[in-house]
């Protein structure tokens, strides 16, 4: 079996006051995510979100998940989201098959039954992203290239957060359950994303970061109440899971790259409560 699932509960803010280092990394933090020829997943109680790595080597990967879910199979009730980030593969989608190069996504409607990963080049794999979400009804599935992503560049030099966001799933563009996903990506140079911060209660959010400059590279991802934050230390290809009740921004030792997901019951991107800065601890 090539497929590793683990769970991450979810917590209250008072929970996380206790919280050293160790123990938010074991809570938050999705330390192994692409490994070639496996399957590693989160499964986090904050809205039910599974987030993890497909990473097809010489043979293909399908994700079979039944007993866990109390499911027939993987998208019975669920719709995905997937950003590649590796080589190029394919996404097989109930028989029909895509090509999947470097920053191409898809959406997946929930009431899919088989979706196969595959990449070209055992020596170069392809790195499937994945997001998975509760879901009612099924949507068209649909291929994201990242050429047609809508693009937004927010931040500046001076504040050191200079950077492009490319929504991929987005409700002004395509019509989801509540699963939201894009790709940031900062400019060389600049190393500060979402702040000043803010939190959006009505849904939670996860990122993964990567597309680190060098081995070195560190990202301080913040997060917890306003008045009493709290960081982890994340390296390159590694996700945190983030409330929605807790700010979430970050600084790298040197520009990076992130994808972000959203789920809950608000779609509206920019439906979120402002941190001022005086408020931060």
């Amino acid at each position: 079996m090539n497929l590793n699932l683990v769970y991450k509960y979810a917590h209250s803010p008072e929970d996380i006051k206790h919280f050293d280092s160790d123990k938010m990394r074991e809570e938050f933090l999705m330390e192994r995510i692409f490994e070639p020829g496996k399957i590693l997943l989160t499964y986090t109680y904050n809205d039910r979100m599974i987030f993890g790595g497909v990473t097809p080597a010489d043979e293909p990967l399908e994700i079979t998940l039944s007993k866990e879910l109390g499911v027939n199979y993987f998208l019975e009730r669920r719709e995905l989201g997937v950003i590649n980030i590796g080589g190029e593969g394919t996404i097989e989608i109930d028989g029909e098959k895509e090509n999947m190069v470097k920053q191409d996504g898809y959406y997946i409607g929930q009431g899919v039954k088989h979706i196969i990963f595959s990449s070209k080049d055992s020596a170069r794999p392809a790195k499937f992203y994945i997001v998975s979400t509760p879901a009612h009804k099924h949507y068209p599935n649909k291929k994201l290239p990242f050429k047609d992503a809508i693009s937004m560049k927010l931040g500046d030099q001076d504040h050191m957060n200079a950077r492009t966001i490319y929504k991929y799933i987005d409700a002004s563009q395509m019509d989801t359950c509540q699963l939201q996903m894009g790709y940031t990506v900062l400019e060389k140079g600049n190393g500060w994303n979402t702040m000043p911060a803010h939190t959006h209660a009505r849904r939670m959010e996860a990122y993964m970061y990567f597309d680190f400059e060098n081995e070195d590279t560190r990202l301080f991802h913040i997060m917890g109440r306003p008045d009493e934050t709290k960081h982890i230390v994340v390296q390159n290809e590694q996700a945190i899971a983030n409330p929605s009740w807790s700010i979430h921004c970050g600084i790298g030792t040197t520009s990076y790259s992130f994808i972000w997901a959203m789920c809950g019951e608000n779609q509206t991107y920019d439906d979120m409560d402002a941190i001022p800065m005086e408020d931060l601890k």
